[in-house]
């Protein structure tokens, strides 16, 4: 399977989509003032300690309190503070988290255990160093724990344990024996180290200098931790940019297209320091069609953003955000089949499979999902489904747990939720349903004008650029997000007037050109 990674760089939001065959298979968006601190370590204050729910918040700075829970404290005889860690969501999740289970086993005297209640391990107005393990989403504050994790390009470093892990897709077995002993000999003292992916067949050297390096990080933090004020961020995780190469493209990807010049010398300069052989893989483009359109990503972006989902054959799947989970509905819909009824449902059925494992993937969907698949007489055509649909996930990289299908048909699972869905990323509640729907933010609406404008600019040979919007898209364009605004008229050359129109729909507006004054 050919991979490619295309990135998007403007003023104001980066966009990283992960191609497949051509096909968008993973989107991540980072705009300006957005809270995607997953990764980034803290030093904290605690605020509250809840012994009804096991857990504390956390004052790290941030609007919202951050909350930790009972397990998630560790209490480190070597150092003065308490240390927290993060489970990746990588090629390596799965290795993380069997080393968090067996901590309890191999590092026992440093361990908190299970009975132990938590305002036994802190109290209120102590100071805490913390790392952010999932993202605020809604309401809810982001997740932290004392179980600190350093990810480099062939380790993971893990201070709080003594554990070292190989991960699972590195399946020759005399290979993972050579990279485990290899640690075991290096390390001077005991501390946990996954061994990622990247890592087959890298000789001592590399592995020695990734080591040194973490370790320095790691000192570099305590250091920090004893000097800086409360609350305070101590370590800052990579660009989203960065995180791709990282995370995606050093490890699967075979080619990465970047639009953006400093986006371009910044992605070069870090291949130099972790895989220059890479470099060539990288690409900058100058095309004067919009990158994502010149993919023709946009629309299966906008197709992610819709409750409703054709299939080829005519059917179509549902899906649906609640408050506790994501309901997903499948119909035959104009699709009526060839031979027999169970033949139809059953066609129907594989088809949605394939769809449903997209589109879970590419909308990361994460929390508790139930699909709702047309009812099937045939045990055996149950089967069928529920394989298929196990196979079908297992490009994702997120954790799932898949129950088998129950008497009605239904199929629940489970997957792994870091951040935002695409839909709370790109969306927010419709005010003219009295939030029963979603409409495309505001802030989105901004940035598809932005587009819209760039695109038509070869076209519009006058002085000046009228944009006609509603009322609160207009107000907007010259408060908050007037640097869109400022950003055209700097690369156009031209003055952007912009009228509001309190006729026009949210998602609505007109764009002219003036020839005279």
């Amino acid at each position: 399977m050919y991979k490619q990674l295309v990135i998007n760089v403007t003023d104001h939001e980066t966009r990283v989509a992960l191609l497949e065959d051509g096909t968008i298979a993973e989107l991540f968006i980072k705009r300006k003032g957005d809270s995607d601190i997953v990764g980034n370590i803290y030093k904290g204050r605690v605020q509250r300690v809840l012994p009804g729910m096991q857990a504390a918040f956390v004052d790290i700075g941030r609007d919202q309190a951050a909350f930790i829970y009972v397990d998630d404290i560790i209490r480190d005889n070597h150092n003065e503070f308490e240390q927290l860690f993060i489970e990746n969501s990588e090629d390596d999740v799965s290795t993380s988290e069997n080393a968090y289970k067996n901590r309890s086993k191999e590092t026992e005297s440093h361990r908190i255990t299970r009975d132990c209640h938590i305002e036994e391990l802190i109290t209120e107005g102590q100071e805490i160093l913390v790392q952010v393990a999932k993202s605020p989403i809604g309401t809810k504050g982001s997740r932290v724990t004392s179980h600190i994790s350093l990810p480099g390009r062939f380790l993971v470093l893990m201070p709080t344990s003594d554990h070292i892990g190989i991960s699972r897709r590195i399946e020759d077995d005399t290979e993972r024996t050579r990279l485990k002993e290899m640690i075991v000999s290096l390390r001077e003292e005991p501390i946990g180290y996954i061994v990622r992916t990247a890592a087959e067949g890298v000789q001592q050297e590399k592995l020695t200098y990734e080591m040194d390096f973490l370790k320095n990080l790691w000192e570099t933090l305590q250091i920090k931790y004893k000097k800086a004020p409360v609350p305070s961020l101590l370590h800052q995780e990579l660009t989203v940019s960065l995180r791709a190469v990282r995370d995606l493209f050093i490890h699967d990807a075979d080619k990465l297209t970047i639009d953006s010049r400093s986006g371009y010398e910044s992605i070069l300069l870090f291949l130099d320091t972790f895989m220059p052989t890479l470099k060539d893989s990288v690409e900058l483009y100058e095309g004067s069609e919009l990158i994502f359109d010149a993919y023709n990503l946009e629309g299966d972006i906008s197709r992610a953003l819709k409750k409703k989902v054709w299939l080829k054959s005519g059917g179509y799947i549902v899906i649906e955000h609640t408050e506790a989970l994501v309901a997903i509905d499948v119909n035959t819909g104009r699709y009526v089949g060839k031979h027999n009824l169970e033949e139809t449902i059953l066609k129907t059925n594989l088809e949605a499979v394939k769809e449903i494992a997209y589109q879970i993937r590419l909308r990361d969907i994460g929390g508790i999902i139930i699909i709702d698949f047309i009812d099937m007489a045939k045990k055996p055509n149950q089967e069928k489904v529920f394989n298929a649909l196990k196979e079908a996930l297992k490009k994702d990289r997120s954790k799932t747990h898949i129950l088998p299908m129950s008497e009605m048909g239904l199929i629940q699972m489970t997957r792994k939720r870091i951040k935002k869905s695409l839909t709370r990323m790109l969306c927010e509640p419709c005010f003219y349903c009295e939030g029963e729907g979603y409409l495309i933010s505001r802030q989105s609406i901004c940035y598809n004008i932005f587009r819209e404008i760039l695109r038509e600019a070869g076209d519009l040979m006058g002085s000046k650029i009228t944009l006609r919007a509603n009322p609160e898209i207009a107000e907007l364009l010259h408060g908050e997000e007037n640097h869109i605004i400022a950003s055209l008229e700097n690369s156009l050359g031209k003055q952007i007037i912009i009228y509001p129109n309190a006729d026009y729909h949210m998602e609505e507006f007109d764009i002219f050109e003036i020839l005279k004054e």
